[in-house]
């Protein structure tokens, strides 16, 4: 008989073997790879999400700025259409 036949073939055992490690490695490195690339999205939504808040931050700001001013309020009040205790309100319509 042949020794090859009843063996094993150690040469391709071999093979399998690092086909098998290189599968393993590269199971290993997906995962952390899928979860930076998402971590990495996330953080590109969220650095936006500050930008317009920062944003809108600084345009309150201003607007605390404007409310500060003496009589400030006051035409702010009016300008929603409010007036001081014992002052009689007119509506006027039609106008454009």
């Amino acid at each position: 008989m042949d020794r090859r036949s009843l063996g094993i073939r150690w040469d391709r055992l071999g093979r399998w073997a690092l086909i098998g490690v290189f599968a393993l490695v590269l199971y290993l490195y997906i995962g952390p790879a899928l979860t930076w690339i998402s971590t990495y999205k996330e953080a590109a939504r969220q650095r936006e999400a500050v930008a317009t808040l920062r944003a809108e931050n600084e345009r309150l700001r201003e607007r605390k700025a404007e409310l500060s001013a003496p009589g400030a309020i006051e035409r702010e009040a009016r300008r929603l259409g409010m007036v001081k205790a014992g002052e009689r309100a007119y509506i006027v319509e039609g106008l454009d």
